[in-house]
């Protein structure tokens, strides 16, 4: 009988995609990653983590030409 691996928690696909933004991942982060992360939570954090990067960008240019 085989075991399904346990499905990764929401926080981690976060810290997993966070990561990746930065390009580091371990080989070993990785391989784990393909069986363990849902799609789904990776979609929502990928779509937050887009957010939060644009919402970072926006800061520092109303910043930047503030008067």
């Amino acid at each position: 009988m085989t075991d399904k691996p346990k499905q990764a928690s929401f926080l981690y696909s976060l810290k997993a995609v966070l990561w990746s933004f930065f390009g580091l991942r371990r080989k070993s982060d990785f391989d784990q990653d393909e069986v363990k992360l849902n799609l789904a939570y990776v979609v929502i954090a990928a779509l937050l983590g887009v957010a939060g990067f644009i919402a970072l960008l926006i800061t520092i240019v109303k910043f930047a030409v503030a008067k």
